[in-house]
């Protein structure tokens, strides 16, 4: 079977060869290579197996034959040479791939030609400007060491890193002072090339020239930000003073050639091994949070560098997974960035979970307060991306109003129709109706039809009053004596029992009437749209309603209210079944056979009634 495997793969690899590339493949040990992304054990002289990177697998079907040079996986039956190998387990094309083998074979890459000077001119300035960027961390990394970096290393210690973790990450201090950086890098480069590291800053001269240049970073803690291949291409910095001296508490690298903040995605160079083994990434919000992450185990986090998702970055993580948790912090501004990152990664295809923290924390405090354990438990019960955004909407959106129901499924529409797949997208619409409590078959039909329809919005229309609303506006509206006790039995149900209201069209005109006091009933209610519906309520009817009328609406209105709650009860009960919750299955079972009791009751008195 694996001698008809090679001869297939001959048929591809004798194919024309650049020269570099056939001396890369002829210098490079595959066995080695793969080594550095799965464990292997000898099978036989020339044979070795492991578990295959490309599927799922308990047991090893992945074989790699060090004579012929090739790898084949008797399970998912991929195949190919070192090249291949590299090219689909990093997602890249055939020249990254050579150039990824020559790298961890230590074979220098051949010069390249351009097509024009200044093509060369900006390879030359790149490569210059990764010199620098290397040279500087390390100098970072001394003064933090040194006498100066002993408030820096006092502070890195209160956040919980140890000194593997400090030297995992090449954090480093800049030391207080103008111009000990470019001390040390000006015999390095010329200026032209140290203006455009974005190591440094000038200020702008009265000509409007620019003015000598200083050190952009000082009294700063240092995290240097690396691209794929982890190289050092920039820094965020972090402020050990306070007050007003203190400045912007975090200050990052400007846009270089060889740094644009929505292209990177930081530790991605370190999380790609744990992300293709685990089959998703964890993404954070800051440096520190993916730092605190990453040292307690969790390898396969990355971070954003406090900004919401970019397509640029989606493309990147695209090509490792398409699988995300997002924990972004609690506050206003993360739960916004976390909205937009979802909307993004949605659009592109990604399945997505949402990590909520107790106690409103950050993943950085959450571990050092709780521990890894409490974290990686936070992160098996992440909750599906339709559940988080129908809670938040629900959040945003309270009270049981047709308005507010609206109001949420509109903040929802904008996600649901960047689902690629209709069938998503239904489905995600008629869990938002339910849970939201969306009794109209009207608007629940507007609300599937607008997600299949990939619409932001449905429009809130004005409903028409039901006789259960005419009946309790008219007897709130009484001012005739005679209709005292009319009045007083919706005001009261009205008051001691408000939730049962609320999902009404006119639940604020019934309230602004309940308080009226003395006041014209026209003039009590303030909204404009509220008081057209008291108007259609009192101009249909002129006869004040009778006491039984009242407590006949008002049991109706009940009736609709427990019927919510159980639908409701019904849906947190088969989140509990598929969660496992059973403590928590007991309990909302319980709360259903009450309400089915109270609904078996109020539909007996209505039959006797009749």
């Amino acid at each position: 079977m694996l001698v008809a495997r090679r001869e297939a793969l001959c048929l591809v690899t004798d194919l024309p060869m650049s020269d570099f590339a056939q001396s890369v493949k002829q210098q490079a040990d595959i066995v080695k290579v793969i080594e550095s992304y799965i464990r292997l054990r000898k099978a036989g002289a020339q044979r070795f197996t492991g578990l295959c990177p490309f599927h799922k697998e308990k047991t090893p079907s992945f074989s790699v034959h060090a004579g012929q040079q090739f790898f084949y996986c008797f399970g998912c039956q991929a195949t190919g040479d070192v090249f291949s190998f590299v090219g689909k387990i990093e997602n890249v094309g055939f020249p990254e791939a050579v150039r990824i083998v020559a790298q961890k074979c230590d074979i220098p890459l051949p010069k390249r030609e351009f097509s024009s000077p200044e093509e060369a001119a900006g390879a030359r300035q790149r490569t210059k400007l990764l010199e620098l960027h290397e040279t500087a961390a390390g100098w970072f990394e001394e003064q933090l060491r040194g006498p100066s970096g002993a408030l820096a290393r006092e502070y890195l210690a209160g956040r919980g890193l140890t000194v593997e973790g400090i030297k995992k990450f090449r954090i480093g201090y800049a030391p207080d002072g103008f111009h000990a950086l470019h001390e040390r890098l000006g015999g390095v480069a010329d200026e032209e090339t140290l203006r455009a590291s974005g190591l440094f800053s000038s200020k702008e001269q009265g000509d409007g020239g620019p003015g000598p240049i200083y050190d952009r970073f000082r009294k700063r803690v240092m995290f240097p930000i690396c691209n794929e291949g982890g190289r050092v291409i920039a820094f965020t910095s972090r402020t050990l003073e306070t007050g007003e001296k203190a400045g912007a508490k975090y200050i990052n690298s400007p846009e270089t050639p060889l740094y644009s903040k929505g292209q990177v995605l930081f530790n991605l160079d370190k999380a790609k091994p744990a992300i293709r083994a685990m089959e998703f990434a964890l993404l954070v919000e800051g440096q520190m949070d993916c730092i605190s992450v990453f040292l307690a185990g969790i390898q396969n986090v990355i971070a954003t560098s406090g900004t919401a998702f970019t397509e640029q970055q989606a493309a990147i993580l695209k090509r490792h997974t398409s699988n995300v948790i997002v924990n972004f912090d609690p506050d206003t501004a993360g739960a916004n960035a976390a909205e937009k990152s979802i909307a993004l990664l949605t659009e592109e295809g990604f399945a997505i979970k949402i990590v909520t923290l107790d106690g409103g924390l950050d993943p950085d405090r959450y571990i050092r307060e709780r521990g890894a354990e409490s974290y990686k438990e936070a992160l098996r019960e992440s909750r599906r991306q339709a559940d988080y955004l129908i809670e938040r909407a629900r959040m945003l959106f309270p009270g049981a109003s047709a308005e507010q129901k609206v109001k949420a499924m509109n903040f929802l529409l904008p996600h649901i129709r960047r689902m690629p797949e209709a069938l998503a997208r239904e489905q995600f619409a008629a869990d938002a109706s339910q849970k939201l409590g969306i009794g109209s078959a009207v608007l629940r039909e507007e609300v599937r039809l607008a997600a299949l329809r990939r619409r932001d919005r449905v429009e809130a229309r004005t409903a028409r009053l039901s006789e259960v609303e005419k009946v309790l506006m008219r007897a709130l509206a009484v001012t005739d004596p005679d209709g005292a006790e009319a009045r007083l039995l919706a005001a009261e149900a009205l008051t001691n029992n408000a939730p049962w209201f609320e999902h009404l069209g006119a639940f604020k005109a019934m309230q602004a009437l309940a308080d009226r006091a003395a006041k014209d009933p026209m003039d009590a209610v303030e909204d404009p749209s509220q008081k057209a519906l008291l108007a259609e309520a009192l101009l249909g009817e002129s006869r004040a309603p009778q006491a039984n009328e009242v407590e006949s609406a008002v049991q109706e209105v009940q009736e609709r209210a427990m019927e919510g709650r159980l639908r409701d009860l019904r849906t947190q009960i088969a989140e509990a079944e598929r969660n496992g919750d059973f403590a928590g299955l007991a309990l909302l079972t319980q709360r259903k056979l009450e309400l089915d009791q109270i609904l078996r009751r109020l539909h007996g008195q209505k039959a006797q009634g009749r």
